[in-house]
């Protein structure tokens, strides 16, 4: 968008020598500037105020959208149960205000609220690179600080910054399934956002004005004393008008919509994911032909583990159950049909999935109508789920159930047979596959 570094136009000749002139005087520099730190080394003529603002205001009511939904995922998770087995945010603190219980209804909440963070979060990435490209310069200039105010611009600059690409980054990876950075990524991820949102929202404080106030002129304002490293000392001619990189940058928002929301939307609009993991890709068919996310050999589930001898055990109330797949299937069959909607941004389309109600496996140790918190564990040997906890609305809805079976056919292996849970409105994780054991109540 416009040249940075240009080689400029030679200098013009010097006046002819006159009486007044002095043997001492200095050519006019000549050549590129050698250091980001001049800033005559900055010379595209598309960087200003009015650029910015309007790129600004773009993310503004972006990243707000980002941090809402980010926040109502966390709160989907369950962190406030007995035991903490959810908790993604240890201490949290102050910072756990936003939690409440999360509804079942409507069965695709998750579904909604999670596209919606994964797909805008992927939508705003040019925006966010175009962002940082007009403000640049600001990050080189000298002295650092000319004030109180400008230096605290510039500290909230740089977390600003280092905290966009850290969370942009971060979450590209979790949906990418690339896990390649240290520790887990939801309290890194949460953490993380936080530093962001605080940065964030000291930055939109100090600029509101000045981005009110070139909002309103058709062309750049007379910059304030802190917006001078915005508009280039020595411009270069322009490439691109900033109506065209603007509309540069809102196509490559729209393709990478349009090449991502579909894992979200599903039906005929998945095929259109071709950049998610969970997207185009070909799921295979039959009734077990829809997406997962780890397959079973990936966490550990060997073949004897889900064969004649598996059991799945049952207590609370100071009562213990064993059951195997045969008696379960013996039990009153209930049916719902839910989605899988996962924290990477994708779902599956509505799956019919039959089984055991979770609040009539509770009546088979004892406990009434109103059953309490659950406690499922899983049959897999590795991996950050082989254990979820479940509130007690969850329990009780009557879509809630002990899956056997999904489209009329047994589950598939890799879908979680012998036994999964199911929960509308749920993320993907707590739908836990190959239950081995429920603890309703205290654990």
């Amino acid at each position: 968008m416009g040249a940075d570094h240009l080689t400029p136009p030679p200098p013009p000749p010097p006046p002819p020598a006159s009486s007044s002139s002095s043997s001492s005087s200095s050519p006019p520099p000549s050549g590129p500037p050698a250091s980001p730190f001049d800033p005559s080394f900055w010379r595209s003529s598309l960087r200003g105020p009015r650029l910015t603002a309007v790129l600004g205001v773009v993310l503004l009511a972006g990243i707000t959208l980002l941090f809402v939904t980010g926040l109502l995922s966390y709160a989907a998770y369950n962190p406030n149960l007995a035991g903490g087995v959810n908790d993604k945010t240890p201490g949290k603190g102050l910072l756990g205000f936003y939690l409440f219980s999360w509804p079942t209804d409507p069965h695709w909440l998750y579904r909604l609220t999670q596209g919606l963070h994964v797909t805008v979060g992927i939508a705003l990435v040019p925006v966010l690179l175009a962002k940082l490209w007009s403000v640049i310069p600001k990050l080189f200039t000298m002295p650092p600080a000319r004030s109180a105010g400008h230096a605290l611009e510039r500290l909230s600059l740089l977390l600003l910054v280092g905290g966009a690409l850290f969370e942009f980054v971060t979450g590209i990876l979790n949906i990418q399934l690339e896990y390649v950075f240290p520790g887990s990524f939801y309290p890194l991820h949460f953490y993380g956002a936080w530093v962001f949102m605080g940065a964030f929202g000291a930055h939109v404080a100090l600029r509101i004005p000045r981005t009110l106030r070139a909002l309103r002129e058709r062309t750049d304002p007379a910059p304030d004393a802190d917006d001078t490293e915005l508009v280039a000392a020595r411009p270069a001619p322009p490439t691109v008008s900033r109506r065209g990189a603007l509309a540069l940058v809102g196509a490559g928002s729209l393709l990478l919509l349009a090449t991502s929301a579909g894992q979200s939307i599903g039906g005929w609009w998945r095929r259109t994911a071709l950049l998610a993991p969970h997207g185009a890709r070909d799921p295979g068919s039959g009734p077990n032909g829809f997406q997962i996310n780890k397959t079973a050999a990936a966490v550990g589930i060997r073949t004897q583990d889900t064969g004649a001898d598996w059991r799945l055990t049952i207590e609370g109330g100071g009562r213990r159950v064993r059951l195997d797949r045969a008696a379960l299937l013996r039990l009153p069959q209930h049916t719902a049909a839910l989605p899988i909607a996962c924290v990477e941004g994708w779902s599956t389309d509505d799956q019919q999935w039959s089984g055991v109600r979770l609040r009539d496996l509770a009546a088979l140790v004892g406990l009434g109508a109103q059953p309490p918190d659950l406690l499922v564990e899983s049959l897999q040997l590795h991996g950050a789920f082989r254990r979820a906890a479940l509130r007690a609305n969850q329990v009780s809805d009557p879509r809630s159930l002990l899956a056997l079976r999904v489209g009329g056919a047994d589950l598939s292996v890799d879908h979680g047979y012998p036994a999964r849970i199911i929960v509308p409105a749920a993320p993907g994780v707590l739908n836990t596959k190959w239950v081995s054991r429920l603890t309703f109540g205290e654990w």
